[in-house]
């Protein structure tokens, strides 16, 4: 599944291609009514956590969630041809994006975008984080932190590529639970930090130096110490850790 980072790249660049530009609106597929935001203006496109959110002057807004398959496809010739299967085809006179395969390609009204807001927690990539927010609810989380970092309501936009780079690079064991306002705080930072670079490459970015590496995401051994990576099953996902630079005792003393 694209996690926050990728989201948060396709809404600046189709903000960038829409915002305050009138729309062709179409569903190939068929399995969207995009009618009603043909020839309509976009006040712009924003990513909250691992969602995409149209914004039209005077209407709706159109919700999606890629899941675990779909993806977008941008031609700068939009005359081109959209693939079979795309639900939806947003496009100007100088560029076309289809999206194919979302788990979610909907309407929404306002109320529901607040209430879509409301259940997630704050997003590294945001601006308007809060991250005392942030620091009080991962450190509220009465689980193991690995299953903290997953809830979008702790925290939206972290999938299980970033849950285990970013906690190796806090050195927290995903299995510590309690770890408190400095470590909760020093994890933020990091997430903040990383996510932004993953952003701007377009992918998972854990070591700037080598961004095309990772440190315990799907290694067997860990890449700065070269002890066996653990790995089990936490938050029904492979969880990642480097026995020596996430030691379970520092886990549980962290705060």
């Amino acid at each position: 599944m694209p996690e926050g980072h990728l989201i948060h790249r396709h809404a600046r660049e189709q903000h960038r291609a829409f915002a305050g530009r009138r729309v062709r609106a179409a569903s190939p597929q068929g399995r969207f009514d995009a009618r009603p935001y043909g020839g309509r203006l976009v006040e712009g496109v924003e990513a909250v956590g691992k969602h995409l959110l149209y914004h039209f002057d005077g209407g709706p807004a159109i919700h999606v969630h890629l899941g675990m398959r779909g993806l977008f496809l941008r031609y700068d010739d939009p005359a081109t041809q959209p693939r079979r299967g795309t639900r939806l085809r947003l496009a100007t006179d100088e560029v076309a994006f289809d999206l194919i395969a979302p788990s979610r390609c909907e309407t929404m009204g306002g109320e529901q975008v607040a209430a879509l807001r409301a259940s997630l927690g704050p997003d590294p990539l945001r601006g308007d984080a809060d991250r005392g927010v942030a620091v009080r609810r991962l450190a509220a989380f009465t689980g193991p932190v690995g299953a903290a970092v997953l809830d979008q309501g702790v925290w939206a936009g972290i999938g299980n590529a970033w849950r285990a780079e970013l906690l190796f690079l806090a050195g927290l064991d995903p299995d510590a639970r309690d770890v408190g306002a400095e470590a909760a705080g020093r994890l933020w930072d990091v997430a903040v930090r990383h996510l932004a670079l993953g952003r701007d490459a377009g992918q998972v970015v854990s070591d700037p130096a080598a961004p095309d590496e990772r440190w315990v995401y799907k290694r067997e051994t860990c890449r700065r110490c070269g002890t066996a990576v653990r790995t089990w099953t936490l938050a029904a996902r492979t969880a990642y850790a480097c026995p020596l630079d996430q030691p379970a005792e520092l886990g549980r003393l962290a705060r």
